[in-house]
C-alpha cells in the first residue's frame, strides 16, 4: 500500500490542479496513493488539519508545533496539546523536534518544546513525528532521556547512517522524502539501502522538496510514487514489495489509523 506518511495538505500549491485539493488528492489516488498523513506544525493549523482529516476518509492528521513555529513567551502548553490530541483522526504528535540551521539561538526554547511533546507522547501513547536538522546530538539525547515505550519516526531523514542506527536502536522508524533522489544525496542513499525493511516509511513533505524529476516545482502528494520507485531501485526490491513493506510499517507505527477505520 502506497502511503504519503508526511504531507502538509493545508499548504499545498494547487496551481497544477486548478486550485482544487480534491483534484490534487484524486491525482495522487490515481497514482496508487491510498492514505495521507497531514501534519500539524502550529497551534493555528491544528484546527485546519483536523478538519481535513474529518473531510476525507483517507486523510489522517497529527497535531504539534514545529520548532521553527515557536515564539518566545507563547510556547505550547501541555494541557493545550493533550486537548488537541484527543480526537479520533489525530493519530500522532508533531511535528516537533530541533532545527538549529535557521535558529541556533533558540536551542533552549526548542528543547523545552520538544520535551513537552515527548511528555505528551508518554501520556497518550501516540507516536511522535520528529524533525531534526543540524541538531542530531541533542535530538538523540532527548529521545534517549524520554525513553518512550512506543515508537516514533524521524521524518524527512537527511542525516548519516550512525544517526539512523542510533534512532533505530531507540525503536524509531526512518522516513525518506524526495531528498533521497537528489544528486548530492549519496550518504542518504546509503542510509536508504541499510534501513531494515520493517522500519522504513515514505513521504513527500509536500509542498516542499519535490523529488527528481519534479525538483524545482511545488511538491504534491502524488509524487510519493516517484520516491517509492526510486527507493525500490536502490534497495533492489520490486516496487510492489517496497510499498507492501512500508504500508505495513505505517499501520504498525500509527495503529490509530486502523482504529479510525483505515485498514
Amino acid at each position: 500500500m502506497l502511503i504519503d506518511s508526511h504531507c502538509h495538505l493545508d499548504r499545498l500549491n494547487l496551481a497544477a490542479h486548478g486550485g482544487s485539493l480534491d483534484a490534487a488528492l484524486a491525482a495522487a489516488r490515481a497514482r496508487g496513493v491510498a492514505k495521507f498523513l497531514c501534519i500539524g506544525v502550529s497551534a493555528a493549523n491544528a484546527g485546519p488539519v483536523k478538519a481535513l482529516a474529518e473531510r476525507y476518509p483517507d486523510v489522517y492528521c497529527s497535531v504539534g508545533v514545529h520548532p521553527l513555529d515557536l515564539e518566545p513567551g507563547a510556547e505550547p502548553a501541555l494541557d493545550w496539546l493533550l486537548g488537541e490530541l484527543d480526537h479520533p483522526r489525530v493519530v500522532a504528535i508533531g511535528e516537533t523536534g530541533l532545527d538549529y540551521h535557521y535558529q541556533p539561538d533558540a536551542a533552549a526554547l526548542q528543547q523545552a518544546s520538544f520535551s513537552l511533546h515527548l511528555q505528551a507522547a508518554r501520556i497518550t501513547g501516540k507516536p511522535v513525528i520528529v524533525h531534526t536538522r543540524e541538531a542530531r546530538s541533542d535530538t538523540l539525547r532527548l529521545l534517549r532521556e524520554a525513553a518512550l515505550p512506543q515508537a516514533g519516526v524521524l521524518h524527512c531523514f537527511t542525516e548519516d547512517w550512525p544517526t539512523a542506527a542510533a534512532a533505530l536502536e531507540l525503536g524509531f522508524y526512518i522516513s525518506l522524502s524526495g531528498i533521497v533522489t537528489f544528486r548530492n544525496a549519496d550518504a542518504l542513499r546509503d542510509v536508504a539501502r541499510r534501513v531494515p525493511h520493517d522500519r522504513l516509511l515514505l513521504e513527500t513533505d509536500a509542498p516542499y522538496l519535490a523529488p527528481i524529476p519534479h525538483r524545482g516545482k511545488p511538491n504534491l502528494p502524488e509524487y510519493v510514487r516517484d520516491v517509492a520507485e526510486f527507493v525500490a531501485r536502490i534497495r533492489e526490491v520490486s516496487y510492489e514489495t517496497l510499498i507492501s513493506q512500508t504500508g505495513a510499517n505505517f499501520h504498525r507505527l500509527f495503529p490509530l489509523v486502523s482504529a479510525a477505520g483505515g485498514q
